[in-house]
């Protein structure tokens, strides 16, 4: 925590956890091996923000893309996503962790795995120290299309005038119209995009790159990009007067 100003820690931080394939490659490991050592990372670092009294932090589990995956790579990070719900679901309601998960819920994902998503959200609904959203067959294009959905069904019934929709009815049809847009989206393994990653909520947020592999990725790597965070002028299109 050196060097981080406690008065200045951002609301919500968001984060691309890329670099499981090439963290198993370069050990000569198999693809899935480098998922499974990813859950260590992630709740380390899920300890490094409740350290610093972080609120809200979104983690991309499973983007709408990944279906494109080798079937049993896609097998293994349904099973896994299952069994890491069983194994720490308990834990994070213990510690004050909201549980949610964001994304399209039907389709090819599992009846078993939606039934363990269920469960996390209803056990952990009332916690409030912080929220952990995973983005799950998650993308941000499937996000606005089915806002837009939302706003066209909304609107056919006689319930909301079409001229009338601005950017805030737009985000009540978001997945979770209540969560804050990120400060901070910090991706890891030496990639430098977002990959439809929540695209509008990233419209103003600080963007952090490292080239540390997600598996080898842990609380100081968090606090790292914080510090950085925490030195950038956020202006929101406006101008410093000073």
């Amino acid at each position: 925590m050196h060097g981080l100003d406690e008065t200045r820690i951002p609301r919500h931080v968001a984060i691309v956890m890329d670099g499981n394939g090439r963290w198993a490659k370069r050990r000569g490991l198999r693809r899935t091996e480098g998922h499974a050592a990813g859950e260590e990372a992630l709740f380390d670092t899920v300890e490094g923000a409740l350290e610093i009294g972080l609120r809200w932090m979104t983690v991309y589990a499973f983007s709408t893309e990944n279906w494109r995956r080798p079937l049993d790579e896609v097998r293994f990070l349904m099973q896994f996503n299952e069994r890491l719900l069983l194994r720490r679901r308990d834990d994070l309601h213990e510690r004050g962790v909201r549980v949610r998960f964001i994304g399209r819920r039907g389709g090819r994902v599992p009846g078993r795995l939606r039934r363990q998503i269920t469960d996390a959200e209803e056990l952990t609904a009332r916690n409030r120290r912080m929220t952990l959203t995973f983005a799950f067959n998650y993308g941000g294009r499937a996000e606005l299309v089915d806002s837009v959905r939302a706003i066209a069904r909304a609107a056919r019934a006689g319930e909301l005038d079409p001229e009338k929709v601005d950017e805030r009815v737009i985000a009540r049809h978001l997945y979770a119209p209540d969560m804050p847009d990120p400060d901070l989206l910090v991706r890891t393994s030496g990639e430098y995009r977002i990959s439809n990653f929540l695209l509008w909520e990233v419209a103003y947020s600080e963007l952090h790159f490292t080239d540390v592999l997600w598996p080898d990725f842990r609380r100081e790597h968090l606090f790292e990009a914080i510090r950085d965070y925490q030195n950038r002028d956020r202006r929101f299109g406006g101008v410093d007067e000073q």
